[in-house]
């Protein structure tokens, strides 16, 4: 049986590029499913096919039960949506902001207003609440319209790269946010370039890479098919770079990777931390000497360079799915203007075929108010 979010053979074509080609997903209820690639990977525009923003060329999607295609309005007052960049009205206040998504979602008027000062107080924004949105900085701004997906606690819930703009300690908040909510009983589907927190968060991962999914497992199951454990070393000077490259490919089952502005040196190998102390002896009988040694199994950068051959991109250096300058990572125009903050969805069109306002804010229903990102139809936010 499909799980809460479901998609087969999805394809999406904007002129010459393809940024979906034949993307197959299952999310089960309940659970989190990190969808990771390098810039231009497909990984916005599988969330914009998902959340009725944009239609796809062939495929099915089900989400919430429900058939993306057929019923959009019925699945936009199932899910939540979270952006790359925040859709906010700047010359409301964060309250009013909040308030007004309760509303377009029908609840009334003093339990929208409770909402808004519980979401408020919940991403430490209680201060900032009555002040207008354009006095926010960047990372406010970034939690409030987080808050403003969480208004009515959609059963589904897309996240694009939702920590991007947060400092750590935000972004930690953010984390046991959607713990909570995962415990409660949301699905989610989380893109993100931060490898860290789909290891923290995500029960299944997939890594999408042109347009395709290209492994899906766990964690663990990922980074056990980038191979075994990782001998590090860190040497004192710089000249003994080569003595000990040397002596790492004698045990190592694999090439070696030198970084010499580090001055360290990783090998992939087995044997554990009895192989560990044989290399110390060796490096010792060598005259090596060493500022740091250690045993490591593959992270999942590892798996990124492993499986699309470089390692991630941030977001911050980078932009998001589709680069500011309207060309994919292979540096390919892109047709459709596939960058966050553009259109309202690829092609320069909205979820219904209208064209976009280009303002920043995504749109899936003609009659939204302009300029903010709406899945719930009827002009209702999220």
């Amino acid at each position: 049986m499909p799980g809460a979010i479901y998609a087969e053979g999805l394809v999406k074509t904007f002129g010459k590029v393809r940024a979906l080609d034949g993307v197959d997903l299952d999310v089960p209820e309940g659970t989190v499913l990190g969808l990771l690639g390098p810039n231009g990977a497909g990984k916005t525009t599988a969330v914009r096919v998902l959340t009725t923003l944009l239609q796809p060329d062939r495929g099915t999607a089900v989400v919430a039960g429900i058939d993306v295609l057929k019923h959009p309005d019925a699945v936009r007052r199932s899910i939540g949506l979270s952006g790359q960049f925040a859709a906010v009205d700047e010359y409301l206040t964060g309250r009013e902001n909040l308030t007004m998504v309760g509303r377009l979602y029908q609840m009334g008027g003093r339990a929208a207003k409770a909402r808004a000062t519980e979401l408020l107080e919940r991403f430490h924004l209680t201060d900032a609440g009555d002040r207008p949105a354009k006095t926010y900085s960047g990372g406010m701004r970034r939690r409030l319209d987080l808050a403003a997906a969480l208004v009515v606690s959609p059963p589904v819930m897309f996240m694009d790269e939702p920590t991007t703009g947060l400092d750590p300690r935000n972004r930690q908040q953010l984390w046991e946010v959607i713990q909570e909510l995962v415990a409660g009983g949301t699905t989610l589907l989380l893109t993100t370039q931060y490898l860290e927190e789909a290891d923290h968060l995500a029960h299944d991962i997939c890594v999408v890479d042109h347009g395709r999914v290209i492994a899906r497992g766990t964690s663990d199951e990922l980074k056990a098919r980038t191979g075994g454990e990782r001998v590090e070393v860190v040497v004192h000077a710089a000249e003994h770079i080569g003595t000990a490259d040397e002596v790492l490919r004698g045990f190592g089952k694999g090439a070696s990777k030198i970084e010499q502005h580090t001055r360290k040196i990783t090998v992939p190998v087995t044997g554990g931390a009895k192989l560990l102390a044989e290399v110390i002896r060796e490096l010792d009988v060598r005259g090596v000497e060493i500022d740091d040694i250690g045993l490591r199994r593959p992270t999942l950068d590892d798996v990124f360079i492993s499986l699309t051959g470089h390692a991630a991109e941030t977001a911050e250096g980078n932009g998001g799915d589709g680069d500011g300058d309207g060309k994919d990572r292979d540096g390919k125009d892109r047709d459709g203007k596939d960058r966050d903050g553009g259109d309202t969805a690829e092609g320069g069109e909205d979820g219904n075929g209208k064209p976009g306002d280009g303002d920043g804010g995504a749109t899936a229903a003609g009659d939204a108010p302009a300029g903010r990102r709406s899945a719930a139809g009827k002009g209702q936010r999220r």
